[in-house]
């Protein structure tokens, strides 16, 4: 069994979760602050070596009425250098709501606004790889 990875890509930060090896659960294991796009795909590229990464499940921010913007087209061409760079699977999850999701589970967890700052990325990208591996376990 190998693991899935999960990414929250922003312009400042990069969420990065893990599943289990039974791809049952995911946890977010670091935020990346944001360098270079070379640093950035090294960073992840020594993730992905660790782990035994061969699927990572991106957040594709879409639209509210479902058409990838600005943002998404960003976030596939940075998925396309790591898939050409890295050879791995690229899966994109909608990840319309996982940012508001993830910070209203820090808010009722009683974490302080600056504490959330700092883990928001990959609490995002744990909800992102876990949306996709609740759905992969029904199929």
């Amino acid at each position: 069994m190998e693991r899935i990875m999960g990414l929250d890509v922003g312009d400042k930060t990069i969420g990065v979760a893990i599943s289990d090896l039974l791809q049952i659960t995911a946890q977010g294991i670091t935020t990346i602050k944001r360098e270079s796009k070379e640093k950035d795909l090294n960073r992840l590229e020594a993730i992905i070596k660790e782990y035994n990464i061969k699927k990572v499940v991106v957040g594709l921010p879409k639209n509210m009425n479902n058409t990838v913007g600005p943002q998404g087209e960003k976030v596939i061409k940075f998925a396309e250098r790591l898939k050409n760079k890295l050879k791995v699977e690229i899966i994109y999850e909608d990840e319309r709501l996982t940012t508001s999701a993830a910070e209203r589970l820090l808010i009722e967890g009683d974490m302080r606004r600056d504490k959330r700052k700092t883990v928001i990325d990959k609490v995002a990208a744990t909800f992102i790889l876990q949306t996709y591996l609740d759905r992969k376990g029904r199929e």
